[in-house]
């Protein structure tokens, strides 16, 4: 297997770079993969898939090529734009995967899901998140990841606090750390996106799922200007005044993981975020492990939305296949291996959750997150993911400037739904 590419952030290196070291024929058919798994672990893994696939498939060559998020964002759009993209690219679902559909950039995949009865295999909410329109467009291969409140557990041991399950438990319990000097929740919020794991949170519990589907789609009357909106934007700006998170929040940033030092020194106790959160104190702080628990956001009284409904994405990232692939098949053979046993053990090794029917957790948060997505009759997309790019910066952008006081809930609510009808036209009733 050829060593892993060593990608130069340069518009003329999408044109230019090639592996090297290579002992492959010139006769190879080459398959180009783009992935952000970076880190050496998870790129020496889908090394281990790729050689996999070389080995039962002779006369191809996978070039894999490894990306920073950032970066990848970039040089996706320049590489789509010049027609010239890899084989393989992955999406986070939603509004941008809807768009690479609309543009005819990826093809179907639904007939070799069916081919190779992948349905069986694959968590069906995974699926349904790959999907549009009733066709499936990207195959769900890294993890299953959901919205949780993170906890320090030792802290609440000591001071004899309890896990709530309600709004009005969870408030009460904020109230009493403040009163012990200790900042409910740890929130970086530079980069917009996390506070919207709290908004999300606090949508879905509220009115449920639908109200963000109809909103988003214009169907059903729906507008971002909906009660559920503002109510849940109040209770935010509410929490800030109250104290209950770190000051400066909005201009920490979360990847250098400023807000997560705040559990660390229990000068905060609690943080809403994704499960990848385990990764990133896995590799960041591992003896907090030890100390480190979760659980679902608390339902809130006379509130509409099903309290096993999940915000976050199962089977995160989602991997197209290019309408230019030379070899469609033979990619999505590749993407199998992606998937394969050997995969999943790996997968589970560094602490993911693939998609998979079945699959065993390996920890006790892991085992309720598996839990929970087995239970959840729903999981709603990211928000940021699931709109379109354009209209998923309105919301980062309303939202940030509504938690740090600059417009309310209702003049945040007001823009985003502006910018919808703008992009998307009137909600139909």
């Amino acid at each position: 297997m050829k060593k892993i590419i060593l990608f130069l952030i340069v518009i003329f290196s999408l044109f230019s770079c090639s592996k090297g070291g290579s002992s492959s024929s010139s006769n190879d058919k080459t398959i180009k993969v783009w992935h952000i798994q970076s880190l050496e672990v998870q790129a020496e893994a889908k090394e281990r898939s790729a050689e996999r696939f070389e080995a039962e498939n002779p006369g191809y060559n996978v070039e894999m090529t490894p990306m920073k998020n950032d970066a990848y964002k970039t040089q996706i759009q320049i590489a789509l734009g010049a027609n010239n993209p890899p084989d393989i690219f992955f999406t986070w679902s939603g509004g941008t995967m809807i768009d690479y559909i609309k543009a005819g950039k990826i093809i179907d995949i639904t007939p070799y899901i069916a081919k190779y009865d992948l349905s069986n295999k694959l968590i069906p909410a995974s699926l349904s998140q790959a999907s549009y329109e009733g066709k499936i467009y990207a195959l769900p291969v890294e993890s299953s990841i959901i919205a949780m409140v993170f906890y320090n557990k030792d802290l609440f041991a000591k001071n004899g606090w309890t896990v709530p399950t309600t709004l009005t438990e969870f408030e009460a319990l904020c109230d009493k750390m403040l009163a012990k000097g200790i900042k409910p929740f740890a929130l970086a919020n530079k980069t917009k996106w996390t506070a919207s794991m709290y908004y999300m949170s606090l949508v879905q519990r509220l009115g449920g799922i639908k109200v963000f589907f109809d909103a988003a789609n214009r169907v059903n009357g729906g507008s971002f200007e909906n009660p559920v909106f503002i109510e849940a934007g109040k209770k935010l700006v509410e929490w800030v005044d109250k104290g209950y998170f770190n000051d400066g929040f909005n201009g920490l940033d979360d990847d250098s993981g400023q807000a997560r030092a705040l559990l660390y020194t229990e000068k905060a106790a609690m943080s809403v975020a994704g499960s990848f959160f385990i990764t990133s104190i896995s590799g960041e702080n591992p003896d907090f492990m030890n100390k480190l628990d979760a659980f679902l956001f608390p339902l809130v009284e006379g509130g509409k939305g099903d309290p096993k409904e999940l915000v976050g994405t199962i089977g995160d990232n989602f991997y197209c296949i290019s309408s230019t692939s030379k070899y469609p098949e033979e990619s999505f053979k590749l993407l199998m291996k992606f998937i394969d046993d050997e995969a999943v053990k790996e997968a589970l090794d560094m602490g993911k959750l693939p998609p998979i029917q079945g699959v065993k957790a390996q920890d006790p948060i892991s085992e309720k997150i598996v839990t929970a997505i087995n239970e959840a009759p729903d999981v709603q997309l990211w928000y940021d993911q699931y709109l379109s790019p354009e209209l998923a910066e309105v919301h980062k952008d309303t939202l940030q400037a509504m938690m740090g006081k600059a417009i309310t809930p209702e003049e945040a609510c007001k823009q985003l739904e502006a910018k919808a009808v703008e992009l998307l036209g009137p909600s139909s009733k």
